[in-house]
Protein backbone atom coordinates (compact mmCIF):
# COMPACT_ATOMS: atom_id res chain seq x y z
CA UNK A 1 0.00 0.00 0.00
CA UNK A 2 1.75 3.30 -0.86
CA UNK A 3 0.36 6.77 0.58
CA UNK A 4 1.48 9.90 -0.43
CA UNK A 5 0.87 13.27 1.54
CA UNK A 6 0.83 15.98 -0.70
CA UNK A 7 3.00 19.25 -0.13
CA UNK A 8 0.24 21.93 0.03
CA UNK A 9 2.69 24.44 1.35
CA UNK A 10 1.43 24.32 5.00
CA UNK A 11 3.68 23.82 8.06
CA UNK A 12 3.20 21.10 11.00
CA UNK A 13 3.68 18.16 8.65
CA UNK A 14 5.82 16.33 10.77
CA UNK A 15 2.91 15.55 12.54
CA UNK A 16 0.45 13.68 10.38
CA UNK A 17 3.71 11.65 8.68
CA UNK A 18 4.58 10.15 12.39
CA UNK A 19 0.55 9.33 12.97
CA UNK A 20 0.73 7.22 9.33
CA UNK A 21 4.43 5.75 10.80
CA UNK A 22 2.65 4.71 13.96
CA UNK A 23 -0.27 2.77 12.11
CA UNK A 24 2.53 0.92 10.18
CA UNK A 25 2.51 3.41 6.96
CA UNK A 26 5.66 4.86 5.19
CA UNK A 27 3.65 8.18 3.56
CA UNK A 28 6.22 9.54 0.76
CA UNK A 29 5.78 13.60 1.15
CA UNK A 30 5.90 15.02 -2.36
CA UNK A 31 4.37 17.43 -5.02
CA UNK A 32 5.45 15.32 -7.95
CA UNK A 33 1.64 14.95 -10.15
CA UNK A 34 3.32 11.57 -11.45
CA UNK A 35 3.99 9.92 -7.77
CA UNK A 36 1.06 11.03 -6.64
CA UNK A 37 -1.49 9.68 -8.87
CA UNK A 38 0.03 6.43 -8.49
CA UNK A 39 -0.88 6.40 -4.89
CA UNK A 40 -3.03 3.91 -3.44
CA UNK A 41 -4.18 6.97 -1.24
CA UNK A 42 -3.83 10.41 -0.62
CA UNK A 43 -3.96 12.76 2.17
CA UNK A 44 -4.13 16.54 1.14
CA UNK A 45 -3.28 18.17 4.63
CA UNK A 46 -3.24 22.02 5.34
CA UNK A 47 -2.54 24.97 7.66
CA UNK A 48 -3.02 28.53 7.07
CA UNK A 49 -4.75 30.73 4.42
CA UNK A 50 -6.77 29.23 1.64
CA UNK A 51 -5.39 31.58 -1.26
CA UNK A 52 -1.84 30.94 -0.50
CA UNK A 53 -2.65 27.11 -0.39
CA UNK A 54 -4.00 27.08 -3.54
CA UNK A 55 -1.45 28.98 -5.23
CA UNK A 56 0.86 27.00 -3.87
CA UNK A 57 -1.23 23.75 -5.64
CA UNK A 58 -1.59 26.12 -9.02
CA UNK A 59 2.11 27.16 -8.62
CA UNK A 60 2.75 23.20 -8.61
CA UNK A 61 0.14 22.01 -11.81
CA UNK A 62 -1.54 20.17 -8.96
CA UNK A 63 -5.05 21.55 -9.17
CA UNK A 64 -6.68 19.50 -11.97
CA UNK A 65 -4.30 16.18 -10.26
CA UNK A 66 -6.58 16.50 -7.01
CA UNK A 67 -9.14 17.04 -8.99
CA UNK A 68 -8.69 14.02 -11.31
CA UNK A 69 -7.96 11.45 -8.34
CA UNK A 70 -9.85 8.03 -7.98
CA UNK A 71 -8.15 6.59 -5.62
CA UNK A 72 -8.99 7.99 -2.23
CA UNK A 73 -8.29 11.21 -1.06
CA UNK A 74 -8.46 12.69 2.76
CA UNK A 75 -8.31 16.25 3.38
CA UNK A 76 -7.09 17.30 6.96
CA UNK A 77 -8.07 20.98 7.94
CA UNK A 78 -7.55 23.37 5.72
CA UNK A 79 -7.12 20.56 3.31
CA UNK A 80 -10.96 19.31 3.23
CA UNK A 81 -11.66 23.21 3.14
CA UNK A 82 -10.13 23.21 -0.20
CA UNK A 83 -11.82 20.72 -1.42
CA UNK A 84 -14.86 22.76 -1.73
CA UNK A 85 -15.59 25.18 -4.31
CA UNK A 86 -14.68 28.56 -2.60
CA UNK A 87 -14.10 29.67 0.29
CA UNK A 88 -14.67 33.75 1.70
CA UNK A 89 -11.29 33.67 2.99
CA UNK A 90 -9.65 36.08 0.04
CA UNK A 91 -12.93 34.86 -1.84
CA UNK A 92 -10.75 31.98 -3.13
CA UNK A 93 -11.72 29.88 -5.88
CA UNK A 94 -10.51 26.10 -4.66
CA UNK A 95 -10.77 22.79 -5.58
CA UNK A 96 -14.30 22.51 -6.29
CA UNK A 97 -14.59 18.59 -5.78
CA UNK A 98 -17.38 19.07 -3.63
CA UNK A 99 -20.50 21.73 -3.40
CA UNK A 100 -20.04 24.52 -1.26
CA UNK A 101 -18.65 27.49 0.14
CA UNK A 102 -16.27 27.78 3.21
CA UNK A 103 -17.41 30.76 5.65
CA UNK A 104 -15.75 32.35 8.58
CA UNK A 105 -17.36 31.18 11.61
CA UNK A 106 -19.50 33.41 13.48
CA UNK A 107 -18.09 35.26 16.82
CA UNK A 108 -19.86 35.78 19.64
CA UNK A 109 -20.00 36.09 23.63
CA UNK A 110 -18.45 32.88 24.79
CA UNK A 111 -17.39 31.79 21.52
CA UNK A 112 -14.11 32.46 20.31
CA UNK A 113 -12.41 32.73 16.90
CA UNK A 114 -10.25 30.95 15.98
CA UNK A 115 -12.15 27.90 17.29
CA UNK A 116 -9.25 25.77 19.27
CA UNK A 117 -9.45 22.75 21.51
CA UNK A 118 -11.68 19.45 21.86
CA UNK A 119 -14.86 19.57 20.57
CA UNK A 120 -17.42 16.86 20.20
CA UNK A 121 -18.90 15.73 16.79
CA UNK A 122 -22.29 14.33 15.84
CA UNK A 123 -22.69 11.31 13.39
CA UNK A 124 -25.20 11.77 10.46
CA UNK A 125 -24.23 9.23 8.53
CA UNK A 126 -22.58 5.70 8.56
CA UNK A 127 -19.10 5.84 6.89
CA UNK A 128 -16.28 3.33 6.43
CA UNK A 129 -14.11 6.76 7.64
CA UNK A 130 -15.85 6.39 11.05
CA UNK A 131 -16.17 2.57 11.78
CA UNK A 132 -14.98 1.36 15.52
CA UNK A 133 -15.88 4.74 16.39
CA UNK A 134 -18.32 6.18 19.11
CA UNK A 135 -21.39 8.35 17.93
CA UNK A 136 -20.10 11.32 19.37
CA UNK A 137 -15.88 11.15 19.17
CA UNK A 138 -14.67 14.41 20.42
CA UNK A 139 -11.46 15.65 17.99
CA UNK A 140 -9.18 18.20 18.29
CA UNK A 141 -10.10 21.29 15.82
CA UNK A 142 -7.92 24.57 15.05
CA UNK A 143 -9.75 26.65 12.73
CA UNK A 144 -11.25 30.06 11.88
CA UNK A 145 -13.46 29.49 8.52
CA UNK A 146 -15.83 25.76 7.81
CA UNK A 147 -18.25 23.87 5.94
CA UNK A 148 -21.94 24.12 5.86
CA UNK A 149 -23.82 20.98 6.76
CA UNK A 150 -24.97 19.66 2.87
CA UNK A 151 -25.53 16.06 2.09
CA UNK A 152 -21.63 15.29 1.62
CA UNK A 153 -21.88 15.55 5.66
CA UNK A 154 -20.94 12.35 7.44
CA UNK A 155 -20.14 14.01 10.78
CA UNK A 156 -21.06 17.68 12.22
CA UNK A 157 -19.71 19.60 15.32
CA UNK A 158 -21.04 23.17 16.50
CA UNK A 159 -19.21 25.96 17.75
CA UNK A 160 -21.57 29.32 17.41
CA UNK A 161 -23.21 27.65 14.52
CA UNK A 162 -23.02 23.94 13.13
CA UNK A 163 -21.03 23.04 10.75
CA UNK A 164 -19.67 19.84 9.03
CA UNK A 165 -16.58 18.01 10.98
CA UNK A 166 -16.42 15.27 8.32
CA UNK A 167 -17.59 15.18 4.42
CA UNK A 168 -17.32 12.74 2.10
CA UNK A 169 -18.01 12.85 -1.81
CA UNK A 170 -17.52 9.86 -3.91
CA UNK A 171 -13.86 8.99 -3.03
CA UNK A 172 -12.86 12.08 -1.66
CA UNK A 173 -12.86 12.75 2.16
CA UNK A 174 -12.55 15.62 4.52
CA UNK A 175 -11.77 16.15 8.22
CA UNK A 176 -12.11 19.65 9.65
CA UNK A 177 -10.31 18.72 13.14
CA UNK A 178 -6.62 17.28 13.21
CA UNK A 179 -6.74 13.52 13.92
CA UNK A 180 -2.90 13.31 14.00
CA UNK A 181 -3.54 15.40 17.31
CA UNK A 182 -6.73 13.55 18.55
CA UNK A 183 -5.76 10.31 20.37
CA UNK A 184 -7.17 7.61 19.83
CA UNK A 185 -10.31 8.45 18.18
CA UNK A 186 -8.30 10.18 15.30
CA UNK A 187 -5.77 6.98 15.35
CA UNK A 188 -8.88 4.94 14.72
CA UNK A 189 -9.92 7.34 12.06
CA UNK A 190 -6.33 7.37 9.99
CA UNK A 191 -6.30 3.45 10.36
CA UNK A 192 -9.47 3.31 8.89
CA UNK A 193 -8.67 5.30 5.73
CA UNK A 194 -5.69 3.69 4.86
CA UNK A 195 -7.86 0.34 5.37
CA UNK A 196 -10.35 2.11 2.50
CA UNK A 197 -10.43 -0.11 -0.25
CA UNK A 198 -8.27 1.26 -3.55
CA UNK A 199 -9.60 1.45 -7.40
Amino acid sequence: MSLVIIDSGGANISSVIFACRRLGAEPVFTSDPEVINRADRVILPGVGAARSAMEHLDSSKLVDCIRQLTQPVLGICLGMQLLFESSTEGNTPCLGVIPGTISLLPASVGIRVPHIGWNFTNQQMTDPLTKGLPANPWFYFVHSFAAPLGKYTVASSTHGKAFSAIVRQNNFYGVQFHPERSSKYGAQLLQNFLALPCN
